[in-house]
């Protein structure tokens, strides 16, 4: 099933078809991954984001398709957010390499 784009919310029921698992499947992920936090109504209702959906899909991939352990996945993970993190640093820093290029090129 896919999901409607340009909706804002999506509820367990729509996620857990999306993605051919059992909401308590996805209720269980939420309690092993902090990265699975869907927003709740008064009553407890969970609406998940797209941002949200990302990090289902990132854990469906992991364990259902590629097959590793939750404790894998959870490993997976942060060491992809660290990753992210060394390439957010080296991308400013060849900003900054560009931004002085650029100077010393315009100087001459």
């Amino acid at each position: 099933m896919a999901l409607k784009e340009g909706k804002l919310y999506y509820s367990i029921s729509e996620v857990s078809k999306h993605f051919n698992v059992a909401a308590s499947l996805l209720r269980y992920w939420e309690t092993e991954f902090s990265t699975l936090n869907p927003k709740r109504n008064a009553k407890g209702t969970r609406f998940y984001t797209s941002k949200d959906l990302e990090e289902i899909s990132r854990v469906y991939l992991l364990v259902k398709d590629k097959g590793y352990t939750l404790q894998g996945a959870k490993d997976k993970i942060k060491a992809d957010k660290k990753n992210i993190n060394t390439n957010v640093e080296v991308i400013e820093k060849l900003e900054n390499i560009k931004t002085f290029l650029t100077r010393i090129k315009q100087e001459l």
